[in-house]
């Protein structure tokens, strides 16, 4: 089955009527008021990792410039739904926000029974930051392109394997949708994180992996592995030499992201403010700095990106889910 590539029409009208209320005519004055008590930033993931060093930095900012504590709780498992859901069953007073990953466009279809649809439950704040995600083999691999990969894949089907950080993670999805797009049949291996996965390749575990520049590029400057290409439309910056897989497989896009997002009903006064305070920190050039050395590259876009975002990925994640006949652990 071909995985869906662009939202239904109406989930995406929905979003993104949802986010142009958000920025609609002002409500009255009492509305203009930010929560007088902290604000909960849940980051569904365990703490050290690039998108847990970015919550804090952005909460130190967000307290300074919106005068009231944004305290970091780490809550992770299970692809991250446990942070999600404990978001959305909150009340939408602007006290328990989400940062999370792009998991939130693909944790619907994983967990379909958890309500955890992002078009129907959550109020659509900010995309935050991309992050690039990569191929990657070890430095003596026989493989020294895309090419090379999908016609070792075709010539033996099955035999070579491909790793990420957990079952339904977004570099998990990533290998799945490029051998679904390359017609090829790639056999895909589990690691408790994106550091076991690339332990494992090394380790000569693995002939593959789908890992973020933040998790593969030390071990590329240390000369353990070996860059095929990015899985972004086109090559980035940080990367010129490095192909983008599109090049050989037309249309194949993979896109990591992190996103500020609220349970469902946050008022439209809150979400101008708190997206214009975002918005505000590109300026910033501690900011700026930060994300670049965590790896990633910064958006602070504003809720309309994100529900357009979120309309995109959510069909063609539940189309890649389908057609690989993924599990969630």
């Amino acid at each position: 089955m071909q995985p869906h590539q662009g939202g239904g029409r109406a989930g995406r009208r929905a979003l993104l009527a949802a986010a142009a209320t958000a920025l609609a005519a002002p409500r009255p004055h009492a509305e203009e008021v930010w929560p007088s008590r902290p604000v909960r930033i849940v980051i569904p993931f365990a703490p050290g990792g690039p998108i847990d060093t970015i919550g804090r930095l952005l909460a130190e900012h967000l307290r300074e410039r919106l005068g009231q504590p944004f305290v970091v709780e780490n809550r992770s498992g299970a692809g991250g739904s446990i942070g999600l859901r404990a978001v959305v069953q909150s009340p939408p007073d602007g006290t328990s926000l989400v940062l999370t990953s792009s998991s939130l466009a693909s944790l619907h279809a994983l967990y379909p029974n958890q309500g955890l649809d992002p078009r129907r439950v959550v109020t659509p704040l900010s995309l935050v930051a991309n992050v690039p995600t990569v191929m990657a083999v070890r430095a003596d691999a026989p493989f020294h392109s895309v090419p090379e990969v999908i016609a070792a894949a075709r010539a033996e089907p099955g035999r070579f394997t491909y790793g990420s950080g957990g079952v339904g993670s977004s570099n998990h999805l990533s290998g799945a949708l490029f051998a679904h797009r390359a017609g090829i049949a790639l056999t895909h291996v589990s690691y408790r994180g994106a550091a076991a996965s690339m332990a494992a390749l090394y380790a000569g575990e693995i002939d593959i992996v789908f890992a973020s520049t933040v998790e593969a590029l030390g071990h590329v400057r240390g000369g353990r592995a070996r860059l095929l290409g990015v899985t972004t439309a086109e090559r980035i910056a940080a990367l010129p030499e490095v192909p983008a897989i599109a090049e050989t497989v037309p249309g194949y896009v993979a896109l990591n992201w992190y996103a500020f997002a609220g349970p469902r009903g946050l008022s439209p006064a809150m979400v101008r403010r708190f997206a214009a305070t975002l918005a505000a920190l590109r300026e910033v050039e501690e900011v700026r700095a930060r994300f670049t050395a965590a790896g990633t590259e910064a958006l602070l876009t504003g809720p309309e990106a994100l529900a357009e975002r979120i309309a995109e990925d959510v069909p063609l994640w539940e189309g890649v889910v389908r057609a690989a006949g993924i599990r969630a652990e």
